[in-house]
């Protein structure tokens, strides 16, 4: 053994997802970015009951911020996501989950994140789209 007393281990904060994707102005970015898109979209607009979409980009920007690990401001104010359950009204079929991921690609473009997080983000926002799929089951 040696006599010299062993350095302290010290450890730095790891930034979770949430603060690595740019916190809360990404995710306002990318959800902004996406209703811009649904907004005009013939598929997907008559979906969002509510005239202004507000309340839905609220929604969308809330859970996804905290998904990643953000604030869980979604969950106080909602409760349990839920996802499947909340989208079970609507009919999701081939056609929806293409177009949602169209505007979505797009919103994810506009962040220019670096490969790896832009891969991981969408890598989920895929799987989502895909899992709400309740059209032809």
């Amino acid at each position: 053994m040696s006599d010299q007393a062993a350095a302290p281990v010290t450890s730095l904060p790891v930034p979770n997802y949430f603060e690595l994707l740019g916190g809360e102005d990404t995710f306002r970015l990318l959800v902004d970015e996406f209703y811009a898109g649904v907004a005009e979209d013939p598929v997907l607009r008559p979906m969002y009951p509510e005239e202004d979409l507000g309340p839905a980009k609220d929604r969308l920007r809330l859970f996804l911020m905290q998904y990643w690990g953000g604030p869980n401001t979604y969950s106080q104010e909602r409760g349990h996501p839920r996802l499947r359950m909340r989208h079970a009204p609507f009919v999701i079929g081939e056609v929806e989950r293409d177009a949602w991921l169209h505007h979505m690609r797009h919103a994810v473009d506009v962040l220019e994140l670096t490969p790896e997080l832009d891969r991981m983000l969408w890598d989920y926002l895929e799987r989502a789209a895909f899992f709400m799929v309740n059209k032809d089951l």
